[in-house]
């Protein structure tokens, strides 16, 4: 097996799989070598403390020495009045106790210029460490500590404040090369960890293996398992008695059920039914009528947008989906089937069924609010690019015009067989029934009476004994394609959307509607003379120039779906 293998484990759908003796080692790794890095580097700081403490007594009494003999050379300079010697000799008393590449000790006047200097390293122009020379000047007794930079290094010291010649005298040490011993024990010991440490991860390493190696062969099982897409067992022979076994044992005893659970997923994909799998555990092929409300809605101009955005279609059926799917979920609905731009939702099987028609024309209207929001995002994004570039092109207006998604909603209910068709190789949940077909025609007369929802008298009736906020108009009475009889159809629309010149129009276009069904089509022509509803001219327009039929009962026969 190969050793880079076993260490960063196989890779599974491009996934790692890291073997959790791996993750323990190193972790353990990371925390042995931070625990002995840390005490090392605490160690150092602590015996750096240490000697920076006799470092600064050193300096002290090399700092009395030269003050002393500066002292003096004042004196013979108050004789002779030879600076440049005073200084000279100053310098030389001070390099005897210059030890050290960097050591040095200098005089500075209070605005920084440099008296004498005494270094191995060149003497600079000036003292321009402001904060420290600040420091100085601020110190009582003009004595004491001081760290400060010069000539691109930083030194630590102490210094004295000389009144003969009116300067400060310091001494002091490079911090680098004062460090540079102190760092390379802390190197040494180090490289000693680093190499304890491999000793005993590898040791560590050994006896963690031994202790999981069962997880490893667990993990090969389940891994075969995946590849095989049939759940096993896990080999446990020679297991200690342990949790890692208990948990192989569990594994076990579940793989039956899991097993079972995984041929039945295989043939649902339904959220409802994955439901009934868990609780039950077995599906049959089997329905009940129930009582419950179809809502059907369709994308309008569908084709127009197909031709005109071509895949990108898809982005906008997403996109509209997204939505109005979680609408019809927050209304207790499940969502039967999506077939391109038609969906249909069942209500009436979670929740409170006596709300169903309600909940159903709620989500109607959601549906209906969600592509008036995609419409208004779609018109702020043109009004962006106009703002912008001054116009769109021809084939942008195109594209715009093509993504206004109009749905239309038609709602029925009733009797219908809710349930699992198919075969025990593939099996869907379902509704079937009249009404179900009824609310795709009832959909399609949207476009007819130009509304946005059009629903049946079941739905109606249902909705006013809750008392509904909605208030039903009657659009006409139909008889839709491959039907026989009639059935009047309602435009629902919110009590809060209704004012008192919209309630004159439906009282009078419900007047002309009951003239339009005794056949007083002149009289209800009339009744229609002021009212604005768009649905008024399919009226105007279907009786213009006709008269009444002799066998006339009030229903019109649709010819197409």
């Amino acid at each position: 097996m190969n050793p880079l293998k076993s260490v960063l484990g196989p890779k599974v759908a491009n996934t790692r799989v890291v073997p959790i003796v791996t993750k323990i080692v190193a972790l353990f790794t990371v925390f042995l070598l931070l625990s002995n890095f840390a005490s090392n580097y605490i160690n150092l700081v602590l015996n750096r403390g240490e000697l920076v403490g006799l470092t600064n007594r050193l300096l002290i009494k090399d700092l009395a020495e030269l003050y002393g003999f500066a002292s003096t050379q004042n004196q013979i300079f108050s004789f002779n009045g030879n600076l440049p010697d005073a200084v000279k000799a100053i310098e030389g008393s001070a390099a005897k106790s210059l030890t050290k590449e960097h050591s040095t000790a200098f005089g500075i006047k209070k605005d920084g210029e440099i008296f004498f200097w005494s270094s191995k390293q060149p003497r600079p122009q000036s003292f321009n460490d402001k904060k420290a020379l600040r420091t100085i000047a601020e110190t009582p007794k003009g004595e004491g500590k001081i760290n400060f930079r010069i000539a691109g290094s930083d030194y630590f010291g102490v210094f004295k404040y000389n009144e003969k010649w009116d300067s400060y005298i310091v001494r002091a040490e490079e911090t680098r090369e004062f460090q540079r011993d102190t760092d390379a024990i802390f190197y040494r010991v180090a490289v000693i960890i680093l190499i304890l440490t491999a000793v005993l991860i590898a040791l560590g390493a050994v006896l963690v293996g031994r202790i999981l190696r069962f997880v490893g062969r667990m993990t090969q099982s389940i891994m075969k398992m995946m590849a095989d897409q049939k759940m096993g067992l896990v080999d446990l022979e020679g297991a200690p008695s342990d949790e890692i076994t208990y948990l192989g044992a569990s594994f076990n005893s579940l793989s039956s059920t899991i097993d079972n659970l995984m041929s039945i997923f295989r043939r649902f994909v339904t959220q409802d039914i994955a439901q009934r799998a868990y609780k039950e555990r077995e599906i049959r092929l089997e329905g009940t009528t129930r009582n419950l409300t179809v809502l059907f809605s369709d994308i309008k101009s569908f084709t127009y947008m197909t031709e005109t955005l071509g895949n990108d279609i898809i982005d906008v059926l997403n996109l509209h989906y997204q939505r109005a799917i979680g609408r019809i979920h927050e209304e207790q609905g499940i969502v039967g089937s999506i077939i391109g731009d038609a969906l249909l939702a069942v209500f009436g099987t979670m929740g409170d069924s006596g709300m169903k028609s309600l909940n159903a024309l709620n989500a109607a209207y959601r549906i209906q609010d969600v592509a008036s929001n995609l419409r208004k995002e779609m018109h702020g994004l043109r009004e962006a690019i106009i703002t912008r570039r001054g116009a769109l092109s021809a084939t942008e207006e195109s594209v715009y015009k093509a993504v206004l998604v109009e749905v239309g909603v038609g709602i029925d209910g009733g009797d219908v067989f809710y349930g699992n068709i198919g075969s025990y190789e593939r099996m869907t949940n379902t509704v079937i029934g009249d009404n179900v077909n009824s609310s795709s025609r009832l959909e399609g007369l949207t476009r007819i009476y130009k509304v946005p929802v059009i629903c049946s008298e079941f739905v109606k009736n249902e909705v006013e004994a809750l008392r509904g906020p909605f208030r039903f108009l009657e659009l006409d009475m139909v008889q839709v394609k491959g039907k026989t009889q009639g059935k009047r159809v309602f435009w629902p629309v919110k009590e809060a959307e209704m004012d008192p010149a919209m309630s004159a129009e439906f009282e009078s276009f419900s007047k002309g509607l009951r003239l339009y069904y005794q056949g007083s089509w002149t009289e209800a022509t009339a009744a229609w003379e002021n009212v604005t509803l768009p649905l008024v001219e399919v009226f105007k327009d279907r009786i213009a120039g006709r008269k009444t039929p002799a066998d006339w009962n009030g229903v019109w026969a649709m010819t197409t779906k």
